[in-house]
């Protein structure tokens, strides 16, 4: 079963960079004719400027990528259906949210209550065969401790936590050329090990479809990025993400592997509290990478070092996992 499991996890991770890399050279002139450009925010670090009109959206052709391996490598079950679904309703919403900010030229894309809505919607649906049809217990187990307790109905709220966390941290993260698609790749090929040692195995084959997903997105996304991935990519990758966590009913150890994604979100978040109650700001600039841009970091030294961080703290997930 590993050796069939491990053949369809490489199949995975090349069939979907392939298809990425295959997409790209015909998806990025075709975005740029279309004008679907990102606009760049003008309280945003200056030398992001010239990003100004550079394509967006390219998280179109990484869900096909992943999406096609997923189906071809691995056992079509509710498991995996499941996480596509998740995916897929993300990246739906992302999509949405590029559309109008992008085509509709309305900066805001999607209101805050209307991705809330819609995440609440994945997130009933997701409650709904995780415990139902995939047998998965209200239970929450604790990392380090060990333990598992009993949290009831309270267990459906963490979820519905998970999922609009996990997918709006990786969100925050895409800020970078690479910086998402990287930390992703790490994040995911640390998850698929999770699964192999769980016993999940089909849903290692879908990280590592990710995996390959997001290396081959880099070809084109790395410094200087020929195409953003935009929320279309994003959002879905955040969604893939929480779904990894929750199917593998490993829900603390998700915040642990993708710390990189929680330090990006909890800068945001204790920027705004700052500002609002004192009139301060914590940090140069939110979500953090920027902070580190606006004290001298290059971009490159700032993408390599929350690569190198995501990578650790991963490697941190496997051994507490394994204690």
């Amino acid at each position: 079963m590993i050796l069939s499991t491990l053949s369809g996890i490489i199949f995975a991770a090349v069939i979907a960079a392939f298809v990425v890399l295959i997409i790209g050279p015909f998806a990025i002139p075709m975005l740029h004719k279309l004008k679907f450009g990102q606009s760049i925010r003008t309280e945003g670090p200056k030398s992001h400027q010239v990003k100004s009109g550079t394509p967006t959206m390219g998280g179109i052709f990484m869900i096909i990528g992943i999406v096609a391996a997923t189906l071809a490598c691995a056992e079509i079950n509710t498991q995996i259906l499941l996480a596509l679904f998740i995916l897929l309703g993300h990246f739906v919403l992302g999509f949405l949210d590029d559309y109008i900010k992008v085509v509709k030229k309305r900066n805001l894309g999607l209101k805050a209550r209307q991705k809330l809505f819609g995440q609440i919607l994945i997130s009933i649906v997701t409650i709904y065969f995780a415990t139902e049809e995939l047998g998965i217990q209200t239970t929450l187990w604790v990392p380090i401790i060990g333990e598992s307790y009993d949290l009831g109905a309270l267990y459906y709220v963490l979820v519905l936590l998970v999922i609009v966390g996990a997918s709006n941290a990786v969100n925050l993260t895409d800020g970078l050329d690479g910086l998402a698609s990287g930390c992703m790749a790490i994040a995911s090929s640390c998850y698929a090990v999770i699964c192999i040692i769980t016993g999940h195995y089909e849903l290692a084959i879908f990280c590592a479809a990710i995996v390959g997903a997001c290396l081959g997105f880099l070809k084109f996304n790395f410094h200087p990025a020929k195409i953003f991935m935009g929320d279309t990519g994003s959002l879905a990758l955040g969604g893939a993400f929480a779904a990894m966590g929750i199917l593998t009913h490993t829900e603390l150890l998700l915040p642990i592997v993708g710390l990189v994604f929680v330090c990006e979100a909890l800068s945001v978040i204790l920027q705004v509290i700052s500002f609002q109650t004192t009139g301060k700001r914590i940090f140069r600039m939110a979500p953090l990478h920027h902070h580190f841009e606006l004290g001298g970091w290059s971009e490159l030294k700032v993408v390599f070092v929350f690569w190198v961080a995501g990578l650790i703290f991963g490697v941190a997930g496997l051994i507490i996992l394994n204690n």
